[in-house]
């Protein structure tokens, strides 16, 4: 079993591509292949750890992730946020979301609060 570390973006892109096909085959845990596919996920892990650093999404992406996620409508947030014009001027960046809103979307919806004080990223 040939396994390196995974130094450079190449070496990385590589990794991924190995992984996908082996992912593919559907390998038993214990096989050859199934060790080998368990082993270049971590050191993926690792490297992504290291060179990908995961930022935390801007307010508006993440409540419209919630909406996604729990199927909610502008109508269900008007208890949270206000009017649906209102809604619609957050959803669009046009206007900031104030704190009582913040406490509003964290408490109904739990969207951590760090995340619905950072900068909107899209601004």
């Amino acid at each position: 079993m040939d396994i390196r570390p995974i130094h450079t973006e190449a070496d990385y892109k590589a990794t991924l591509e190995e992984i996908s096909a082996l992912m593919e085959s559907d390998p038993d845990l214990g096989t050859p292949e199934g060790d080998r596919l368990d082993i270049l996920a971590t050191l993926v892990q690792a490297y992504e750890a290291k060179h990908v650093p995961i930022t935390a999404p801007d307010p508006v992406e993440a409540i419209k992730f919630r909406m996604d996620q729990s199927g909610l409508s502008i109508k269900d947030l008007e208890p949270i946020i206000g009017k649906s014009n209102r809604i619609y001027e957050v959803l669009n960046r046009k206007r900031p979301l104030t704190l009582a809103m913040i406490r509003r979307l964290h408490q109904s919806l739990g969207i951590p609060a760090d995340v619905l004080i950072a900068e909107n990223a899209a601004r």
